[in-house]
């Protein structure tokens, strides 16, 4: 291997256990010895921060925590093979949707996607006490944990059944959580890293694991980011022995509520009704000269729109403004709460033009600014100046309000939706893709272009709740999705889970586009499709095949194209899978060119000739738009002929003005 091309093997991302020794390294060089951490005297450096190692800790902890907890700082040791033949729009689309393991698939977004998600959302399979899909290898096993829990005596034996008694169901009870526990608490620490300091994760829950799931997100996020902790009622179970729970919960917390402070950040929402008022508001404003008619008209409408269900805070908004039609009312009291003389002028009638009924304690505006909203229409007249004016709140200026922490929504019509939609009863109580779309929106404080994550994507309601934001508004937000790959029995023409988020996306998107008018803006209802497997590289596990030198020299798994190395160079090297990518043939290969700052080459067989001919085309390529930013080259590592060439072709590049190279 030559030294000019640094390997990327070599990389190490953030949140991976490296990358955590080096940056403790920068902080306390002190602290870390020949690549090791001296314990001791990172005490020592720590002071009375640090607590002693008898000492009682606060907080959540379970069997198999620690190792959970390490599983989150491994790197990555697979990769995600394309799949265009199951995606939709596949060259233009910035969804993503990945099929696999979602711990796996998280370390391997990482080091691409960190600080770029706004909002994550999961809906992760609640502690039913059925066995769990998310079997970690890296975990301990289940015997470990049923005897760490207490579930297994002495001598092994499981003690369960008809035969324990409510010692040993308590017991079981508490594996079953320390299961659930350890699947959790790894997913969420690699989540950490994906948020935007401004960004937060939404995660549903129900009774059984709510309180243990709080405790766990303290630990993650801090209880200083804890927002709120939603209930949505979803229906009432008149079987139940005694309470009706319908209710799951949704915590929420932000990655630094300090930073969403220190920005002024508000989350709100637009009031129910607001748009369809003021859309109907200004057709009837327009259709009637005249406007005692016009103001009869609009208070009819709004009480139909009563009658179909909209608040109390958009149907006071009942008169149209006399010149302009905007809907408004006139509840601001113009009164100055205290005598001041700056408060005791005259405000004269616009019809009679006397002076107006002034309020005990004079006006609460200056006489300068009381001028500024007369000439603005911002006050409202009585008939005559018998009575004291009042100020106007236009609706469109108040169409916002802010979130409840508690709302009702029926479970059952999320569910009869995706029937319709998909035309068959493929996937259980899928989320109400209207509650995901609310408070994706929200806790995005309404940003079109977000970026939202969901690695227990179920049938796909976040996508779908995605793509109705952007219809609604045309924006560009985008979704990843991650899916494992669970099989499902009896469902037609689907084998997996992820079989039916893709065809819900799929359909959701057709939909969707039907739906909008044709001067719309066009939005992405595509997704690329990945799914996870092991490295295109193949492992040296010392074995006689390999040892075979012939055999060796090509270190690519069988089967595997240039396209799918090009995913793992991407993924090893943090870059975006969604980067706009260009191809072309050279040397009857193909040159990628990742936004013009990264090409990448895994042609083999290389020869001297072949090599300068790639660099001349790499050359030329990167001049066609020169840029300011490195420009790195990857190549395969055991792409050309001899060590000779790859030299040669090092020293090219070198002189051409690329500074960094690299190899897979």
């Amino acid at each position: 291997m030559s030294l000019d091309f640094e390997p990327v093997d070599d990389l190490t991302g953030p949140g991976e256990a490296k990358s955590n020794l080096d940056v403790l390294a920068r902080l306390f060089p002190d602290a870390v010895v020949d690549g090791a951490v001296d314990v001791e005297a990172l005490r020592d450096l720590l002071g009375e921060s640090a607590a002693p190692t008898t000492a009682e800790a606060f907080g959540l902890r379970w069997p198999g925590m620690a190792e959970a907890r390490r599983l989150s700082t491994l790197p990555a040791t697979g990769t995600l093979l394309p799949k265009p033949e199951k995606s939709v729009d596949w060259d233009n689309t910035r969804n993503i949707v990945i099929e696999g393991d979602n711990l796996e698939v998280l370390r391997l977004l990482r080091r691409g996607y960190t600080n770029t998600v706004d909002v994550i959302y999961i809906d992760p399979p609640y502690n039913t006490g059925n066995d769990f899909v998310y079997e970690d290898k890296h975990t301990t096993s289940r015997v470990e944990h049923e005897t760490a829990a207490g579930q297994r005596d002495d001598d092994g034996v499981l003690q369960t059944g008809m035969g324990s008694d409510r010692i040993q169901d308590r017991k079981v009870g508490a594996s079953l959580h320390t299961k659930w526990l350890s699947m959790m608490y790894p997913r969420l620490l690699v989540a950490h890293h994906l948020l935007k300091e401004t960004g937060a994760i939404i995660v549903a829950i129900d009774d059984t694991e709510h309180a243990r799931l709080k405790l766990l997100m303290d630990r993650i996020f801090g209880a200083e980011n804890f927002i709120a902790s939603i209930i949505w009622q979803g229906g009432r179970k008149n079987d139940s022995r005694y309470v009706s729970v319908g209710h799951d919960y949704m915590l929420i917390y932000a990655k630094n509520e300090g930073a969403l402070r220190q920005g002024d950040v508000r989350w709100r929402e637009k009031k129910p009704g607001v748009d369809e008022i003021l859309a109907r508001a200004a057709k009837i404003w327009s259709s009637h000269g005249d406007k005692k008619a016009a103001n009869e008209a609009y208070r009819k409408f709004l009480k139909s729109m009563e009658k179909m269900g909209a608040t109390a805070g958009v149907l006071r908004f009942a008169n149209l403004d006399e010149s302009t039609g905007r809907p408004y009312n006139a509840d601001r009291d113009l009164s100055s709460p205290n005598l001041r003389a700056s408060g005791i002028y005259d405000i004269h009638h616009p019809v009679t033009g006397k002076a107006v009924t002034r309020p005990q304690r004079g006006w609460a505006m200056t006489e300068e600014s009381a001028r500024q909203m007369i000439s603005e229409g911002r006050i409202s007249f009585g008939d005559d100046e018998t009575k004291i004016p009042r100020g106007k709140i236009f609706l469109d200026e108040m169409s916002d309000q802010v979130a409840e922490s508690v709302f009702s929504q029926e479970r059952t019509a999320a569910g009869k939706a995706l029937v319709k939609l998909l035309g068959e009863d493929v996937f259980p109580f899928p989320k109400d893709v209207n509650v995901v779309a609310r408070w994706l929106d929200i806790a995005s404080i309404r940003n079109p272009n977000a970026v939202f994550l969901d690695f227990f994507a179920g049938s796909g309601s976040t996508g779908h709740a995605v793509m109705d934001l952007n219809a609604a508004d045309g924006g560009n937000r985008r979704y990843i999705l991650v899916q494992l790959d669970e099989r499902i029995e009896g469902k037609d023409g689907h084998d997996t889970i992820a079989d039916v988020t893709r065809e819900r996306l799929r359909r959701a998107g057709k939909q969707i586009v039907s739906q909008q008018s044709p001067d719309a803006t066009p939005i992405d209802t595509g997704f690329r499709s990945y799914s996870l497997a092991s490295s295109n590289l193949k492992p040296w596990d010392g074995t006689p095949d390999q040892l075979d030198l012939l055999e060796a020299v090509d270190n690519l798994v069988g089967g595997r194209t240039a396209d799918d190395l090009l995913v793992e160079m991407m993924l090893r090297m943090g870059v975006e899978l969604t980067t706009p990518l260009e191809m072309r043939e050279v040397a009857d290969s193909p040159l990628y060119n990742l936004a013009g700052t990264l090409f990448a080459y895994f042609g083999s067989d290389i020869t001297i000739d072949r090599a300068n001919e790639v660099a001349k085309a790499l050359e030329a390529w990167r001049d066609e738009e020169p840029g300011d930013a490195d420009t790195t080259v990857v190549v395969r590592d055991t792409g050309f002929v001899d060590s000779a060439t790859k030299l040669n072709f090092a020293a090219a590049l070198r002189q051409a003005g690329f500074t960094t190279l690299r190899s897979i």
